[in-house]
């Protein structure tokens, strides 16, 4: 394992994974045996490449407005109309240690507070483990926007999606779920699910097969793209920072001082040829 200032770079028996930190915190690069999984990109559009942390919301938040401990807030419309993926995909992260990153929550969220990354890498796994930590209350959702490669090479038989999802999130017109809960319909997705009867499984044909499991109990795949799928984890739903929000009526987890939120993604992965 080596570092700088910018990046961590993680290595064990075949597997190579470089973490930018000066790049929104994400993981640039996963390769097991050569072979890359994530879709590269332009670090000036933080949104399409990579797999980002999302923190302190994840997904879309309807109109970039939500209300918490009787305040109304207005976030950034950074995906008009809505605002998108929280406040640390797009911003240089600090390197603490070689296998840790952090960041303090800027401006554009309304309450002071950070967000710290871990990374272990073994020859058959990566686990990623976020926490967010407050000065003072506020509600929280977290997340990974992975980016997979449809195909791991040129010419390569395209990757095939195990997703076994008990519950789906109507999702309106304008992206954010309208309240309603039904059977999951085929896809394309992007969409948001629950009650998973297994970790979703990516496979490579005769390549790769990864393993995707969380501690989070929410899952947003976005399948349409025609070189990537999205396969993310999220501890809420869209639109999940008030009671009213996310189309399901919970209240979102809230994060204050001495009560931290942490949550882990870990993704294994079978060498098949």
């Amino acid at each position: 394992m080596s570092v700088d200032e910018t990046q961590l770079v993680l290595e064990a028996g075949d597997a190579r994974v470089v973490v930018l930190a000066r790049d929104g915190g994400r993981l640039g690069s996963v390769t097991v045996g050569g072979r890359e999984l994530l879709v590269g990109g332009d670090p000036q559009d933080p949104i399409s490449w990579g797999s980002y942390p999302m923190a302190p919301w994840a997904g879309r938040v309807s109109l970039g407005r939500f209300s918490f401990d009787g305040r109304t807030h207005q976030l950034p419309i950074t995906m008009a109309p809505h605002a998108i993926h929280g406040v640390v995909y797009d911003r240089p992260w600090s390197v603490v240690t070689p296998d840790t990153i952090a960041i303090d929550l800027d401006d554009r969220w309304p309450l002071r507070g950070r967000v710290v990354q871990r990374f272990a890498l073994l020859d058959d796994r990566l686990e990623v483990t976020m926490t967010v930590e407050a000065d003072e209350p506020m509600p929280v959702v977290v997340g990974w926007h992975p980016w997979f490669r449809r195909a791991l090479a040129e010419g390569a038989e395209p990757v095939s999606l195990l997703f076994r999802p008990g519950t789906m999130l109507v999702r309106g017109a304008d992206g954010i779920p309208t309240g309603e809960r039904v059977p999951p319909t085929a896809g394309p997705w992007d969409d948001a699910f629950t009650d998973l009867a297994a970790d979703p499984v990516l496979e490579w044909p005769g390549q790769l097969r990864l393993s995707i499991a969380s501690t989070c109990a929410w899952w947003v795949v976005y399948s349409m793209p025609e070189h990537a799928i999205c396969v993310e984890p999220q501890s809420g739903p869209p639109d999940g920072l008030g009671p009213s929000q996310g189309g399901v009526g919970r209240s979102p987890d809230v994060v204050a001082p001495g009560r931290p939120m942490t949550h882990s993604m870990r993704w294994t992965w079978t060498r098949l040829g």
